[in-house]
């Protein structure tokens, strides 16, 4: 009788090993695929800055008011923008997928996660901030104009980044199901893993 459990549980465990071989994931490939996320988040990123940088400089000399102010803060916020799009995607295109280890890799997929929810919260603070310089131009002796236009451009482009923000967090989480596959677990969780 014990024979028979022992060889059971023997051969569940081995067959137990088997699937959780099939279905691990190979971390190089989990670490190219979280640079490809960021490298296209930095292009989306970039791509945006660039429209707007090129509609703002073209646009502002033909219109006047609070639509010129709006066209000027466009192109320059989003000079930023283009700035913190190139580094990201530079250093996206730098690193080594094979060269991360385990910790280095959670780390990094953790930390971009973290990132963007931390960038999301000061996108609801950029938009908060435009519509305060949209309200501040109501008052009297400011330059309103300015003060609107820049409040609607800067709301435009947290909107905008918040929207990109929390696309990026969620397309990030989605990958978070593959963790327990790279500690050596199964779909149904971590466990024993014994090879003969």
């Amino acid at each position: 009788m014990i024979i028979r459990l022992t060889l059971l549980l023997v051969l569940s465990l081995t067959i137990y090993g088997l699937q959780a071989q099939r279905i691990q994931v190979d971390l190089p490939s989990f670490n190219q695929q979280s640079l490809d996320h960021q490298k296209t988040a930095m292009l989306t990123l970039g791509g945006w800055a660039v429209a707007n940088i090129a509609a703002g400089a073209a646009l502002q000399g033909s219109a006047d008011g609070s639509t010129k102010h709006f066209h000027r803060m466009n192109a320059l916020w989003n000079g930023v923008n283009l700035a913190i799009a190139g580094l990201g995607y530079y250093t996206a295109m730098k690193s080594d997928p094979a060269a991360w280890d385990l910790a280095s890799s959670l780390s990094s997929h953790n930390g971009f996660q973290k990132v963007l929810l931390f960038n999301a919260g000061l996108d609801v603070g950029y938009i908060m901030g435009g519509l305060y310089l949209t309200e501040r131009a109501k008052r009297p002796d400011v330059n309103s104009d300015q003060l609107k236009g820049f409040g609607r451009s800067i709301m435009l482009q947290g909107a905008f980044l918040m929207v990109f923000d929390l696309a990026n967090y969620f397309i990030a989480t989605g990958r978070n199901g593959e963790i327990p596959l790279l500690l050596g677990g199964t779909e149904n969780g971590i466990g024993l893993l014994l090879n003969f």
